[in-house]
């Protein structure tokens, strides 16, 4: 999925913020490009965290990468895809001055972004698969999900820290995997991996092409041993 953001405001926002404002921006862009391989750099990252910080509502950031792709597909000429959500950023400071700014102090209490029996559900779920397998370091997580899952009432209002446990443990199950797999599975992955990477390996740097090599083996593995993302960006 994304590379992790550093919290610099409101820490009681949070939660809503972190998994609503970035994940529905980063989707978004995503669909409107037309491919859900492609992530996001750390400069996209930094310019959706200003917008969310200085009260850009999550309408104006949609609606101006609409604006921003209909305009480049006016154009005759499209020598180069939109490479960075930086190429709307234009449009969607236009739309912002349509639509009045978001104020905390203005806003409404909302809903917990999960409910207790979704998280208690996701943990459960996720146990249970991973109980299916033989991998020692594959029943040592599916127990501590079951832990997990015993303690949700106060993960339900402590999402970061649940979050860090659950990305702990993904990675953990993916070196399990990596372990497990024979040469010819990973040479299998490696060769999808280069027929997808081929049209954008000019246009990204090197740190780039590692993240994202990473993340899709990371992918291709729980996706061939039928796992689940411990992640709660994976609950919706």
């Amino acid at each position: 999925m994304s590379e992790p953001l550093d919290k610099t405001a409101d820490d009681a926002d949070w939660p809503r913020n972190y998994f609503n404002y970035f994940t529905e921006t980063e989707e978004h862009f995503q669909r409107a490009r037309g491919t859900a391989l492609f992530l996001l750099s750390p400069l996209d990252w930094a310019l959706i965290e200003s917008w969310k910080v200085s009260g850009v509502p999550l309408e104006a950031v949609l609606k101006g990468i609409d604006e921003a792709f209909e305009k480049w597909r006016s154009h005759r000429s499209k020598r180069r895809s939109i490479n960075s959500v930086a190429y709307c950023a234009q449009a969607v400071l236009e739309v912002a001055k349509r639509i009045p700014l978001t104020t905390r102090s203005g806003q409404a209490a909302s809903a917990p972004l999960f409910a207790v029996d979704e998280l208690r559900l996701h943990l459960e779920r996720s146990s249970s698969l991973l109980r299916q397998r033989p991998e020692t370091p594959l029943q040592e997580v599916g127990g501590s999900l079951d832990r997990l899952s015993h303690d949700v009432d106060r993960y339900a209002t402590d999402l970061e820290s649940l979050e860090q446990k659950l990305t702990a443990m993904e990675e953990k199950v993916i070196a399990a995997l990596r372990v497990s797999q024979s040469d010819e599975d990973l040479f299998a992955i490696r060769q999808a991996l280069d027929r997808e990477l081929k049209p954008y390996r000019g246009k990204m740097t090197a740190d780039q092409l590692a993240t994202l090599e990473r993340r899709y083996i990371d992918r291709a593995l729980l996706e061939r041993a039928n796992l689940p993302r411990l992640s709660l960006f994976y609950l919706h």
